[in-house]
C-alpha cells in the first residue's frame, strides 16, 4: 500500500498546541506517512509544546530573530520550505489558522503544486486589518487550500459564501482535543508563584494580552482596566503570563508590575496554561485560542478586542466582547465578579467548539479525499 505523505507545518505555540493532537492522530493511521516541519516563528514557546506532546520535528527552519518583521517571517519561511519540498515531496501539507507561518507555508506549497489542508478554516471578521495580520493570512490561505477543516458550521458557511475551491468539512476544534492530553486534577505547577496560589480561597483571573492590533493606547487601556479590577476586588488575584514581545512587556510591567496580587510571569507551556485555566475563576484575553479552550473548562471569557472571528462563543454565551476601552472592560469584569447569576450563566453555557474528536475527523477526511475511505466523515454538530 502506497502511503499518503502528509506534512504538518507550524511555527508558533498556539499552532503547535492545536496541531499536536492531529499529528498524534496522523501517526496512528497506517495509511499515512506523517512528517512535521517547524518554522520556529516563536522559538522558546514552540519548543515547550513539542516536549509536552512528545513530538519530534523532521525539519526545523529555525527562522526566529529578534524584533522580526512580518516580511522576514514570510520570506524566510518561503525560502526554507523550498528544500523541504524538494526532499520529501509531500502529497499534502497541513497548516493551521492564521499566522505568517500558515500563509507562507500554504504559498510555498502552491508554488510547488502541493495540496494544502487548512486546519481551523473559515474564521472571519471581514476587516482585513483586525486582527492584523491574521485576518488576511487566513483569508488568503482559504483561496489556496484544497481541504478546509472548519471548527463550526458558521465557519463552513463563510467559506461556502466565498465559493472557495476544494472540500469543506466541519470538524470541531483540535484545541479541545489537546486538553485531553494536558488537564489533570493532580497536576502540580513547577512555578512556585503558581503552586502557592490559593485557588480555593481567592478568585484567580487569568489574563493574556499580546495582539498586534492592541499595541499602543488600546493595550495601555487594557492594563489600566486590569489594575482597577484588582484594586476594587480584594479577593481577586491576577496571573498574567506576559508574552516575550518587547512591545508587550514594555507596556505591562510599568503599569501592573509590583502589585502584590498581580503575578506577571514568563509565558507558560500548554500544560501549565490549561491547568491554570481549569482552576481559575475566569479568563480575560485578546487571544483566539483561549476563547475556545476556557469554555471547555467552564470558565467565562472576556475578549479584550474590538471584534472577534469567533462569534460562536459570543452567541453561545461562553464569552463576551469587552472591547479595548477601560470602562467597559472594568464594567463587564465587575459584573462577573459581583453577580453569581451572571457568572453561572456564562460558566454553564455549552461550548460550541468541539467534542474532543476533531483530529479523528480530519484524518478521516484526508483518507476520504485521497480515495482510501469510502464515506465522507460526518460533520461535527454542537447541539
Amino acid at each position: 500500500m502506497q502511503k499518503i505523505k502528509v506534512m504538518s507545518v507550524f511555527g508558533t505555540r498556539p499552532e503547535a498546541i492545536k496541531m499536536a493532537p492531529l499529528v498524534k492522530e496522523l501517526e496512528r493511521r497506517e495509511e499515512i506517512e506523517s512528517y512535521v516541519c517547524l518554522t520556529g516563528q516563536h522559538r522558546e514557546m514552540l519548543d515547550s509544546v513539542m516536549e509536552i506532546f512528545d513530538l519530534k520535528a523532521d525539519f526545523d527552519l529555525n527562522i526566529m530573530e529578534k524584533r522580526q518583521t512580518l516580511a522576514t517571517i514570510t520570506t524566510k519561511t518561503l525560502l526554507g520550505m523550498e528544500k523541504v519540498f524538494e526532499e520529501k515531496k509531500p502529497d499534502l501539507i497541513l497548516v493551521h489558522g492564521d499566522t505568517s507561518t500558515t500563509f507562507a507555508g500554504a504559498l510555498a506549497a502552491f508554488y510547488h503544486q502541493v495540496k494544502v489542508g487548512h486546519v481551523e478554516a473559515g474564521l472571519r471578521t471581514y476587516d482585513k486589518y483586525s486582527p492584523f495580520p491574521e485576518e488576511m493570512n487566513r483569508t488568503l490561505v482559504g483561496d489556496i487550500a484544497d481541504l478546509h477543516f472548519s471548527p463550526t458550521k458558521a465557519n463552513a458557511e463563510n467559506l461556502r459564501r466565498e465559493a472557495v475551491m476544494g472540500d469543506v468539512f466541519i470538524t470541531g476544534n483540535t484545541a479541545i482535543d489537546a486538553m485531553r492530553y494536558t488537564v489533570n486534577q493532580d497536576f502540580r505547577f513547577d512555578i512556585p508563584e503558581l503552586d502557592s496560589l490559593d485557588f480555593a480561597g481567592k478568585r484567580v483571573i487569568v489574563v493574556t494580552c499580546h495582539r498586534r492590533e492592541n499595541y499602543g493606547q488600546p493595550m495601555q487601556d487594557i492594563m489600566h482596566a486590569i489594575l482597577e479590577v484588582v484594586n476594587s476586588h480584594p479577593d481577586v488575584e491576577v496571573v498574567y503570563p506576559v508574552h516575550l514581545s518587547p512591545v508587550v512587556r514594555e507596556c505591562a510591567f510599568p503599569i501592573l508590575g509590583g502589585h502584590e496580587r498581580i503575578h506577571l510571569i514568563d509565558p507558560v507551556n500548554a500544560q501549565q496554561m490549561h491547568n491554570l485555566m481549569s482552576r481559575c475563576y475566569m479568563v480575560m484575553t485578546d487571544s483566539g485560542g483561549l476563547q475556545e479552550e476556557a469554555p471547555a473548562l467552564g470558565k467565562p471569557v472576556l475578549v479584550m478586542r474590538r471584534e472577534t472571528e469567533r462569534p460562536e462563543a459570543i452567541a453561545a454565551g461562553t464569552a463576551k466582547l469587552a472591547g479595548v476601552e477601560k470602562d467597559m472592560i472594568v464594567k463587564l469584569a465587575s459584573e462577573l465578579l459581583d453577580s453569581p447569576e451572571a457568572y453561572a450563566k456564562m460558566a454553564k453555557a455549552v461550548n460550541p467548539y468541539g467534542d474532543g474528536h476533531a483530529s479523528a475527523r480530519i484524518a478521516d477526511a484526508i483518507l476520504w479525499h485521497f480515495g482510501m475511505r469510502e464515506e465522507k466523515p460526518a460533520d461535527f454538530c454542537a447541539e
